[in-house]
């Protein structure tokens, strides 16, 4: 009987030291975050995952309340981070991000979320205001103080070498 409990003890432990724990990837965070109410649009969607990201394979799609897409289709892997970039978002409503990532020697991560938008009530493209700041541009003689600067160690250092020519000259005589 004392033996089956050794036994069996060795095979618990054996189990729990010999068999690595399955480690799935999953998603951290997102921006924007999952559920949120936003009133600025933003330019693009971001994913953090807990593993590292294949660079092929991974798609994110973002699709506004009447179920048109509206990312731009550009895909950036980061390490752990994929980027999705926005088009103007222009309705209010949920927007549902869509996501399936990929890392090595795992099963793809797959799911969806969810964040509002509430657009303004009208959407103005800015417009470009006459400036009275001025441009400084450097005059013609402005380089000649560094040029001098430069040329002055290139003589300085070419002296040193000469004397070190000497120098060595003479160590090996006294030999």
């Amino acid at each position: 009987m004392a033996r089956l409990k050794h036994a069996l003890l060795a095979s618990i432990v054996f189990s729990l030291t010999v068999i690595a724990p399955a480690q799935a990837n999953s998603l951290v965070s997102t921006s924007p975050i999952s559920g949120s109410v936003l009133v600025t649009a933003p330019s693009a969607v971001t994913l953090t995952t807990q593993a590292a990201l294949t660079d092929i394979g991974n798609t994110v799609t973002v699709t506004d309340p009447k179920g048109a897409r509206v990312d731009d289709g550009t895909i950036s892997v980061d390490g752990m981070n994929v980027i999705v970039g926005l088009q103007p978002l222009k309705v209010s409503g949920d927007y549902t991000v869509a996501y399936s990532l990929l890392t090595a020697n795992d099963v793809p991560l797959v799911g969806t979320y969810t964040f509002s938008f509430t657009a303004p009530a009208v959407i103005s493209s800015p417009t470009p205001i006459a400036s009275t700041a001025t441009t400084i541009t450097p005059s013609a003689g402005s380089g000649r103080g560094t040029s001098i600067f430069v040329l002055g160690l290139l003589f300085v250092a070419l002296l040193v070498f000469i004397f070190l020519i000497f120098y060595a000259r003479k160590l090996i005589r006294e030999r």
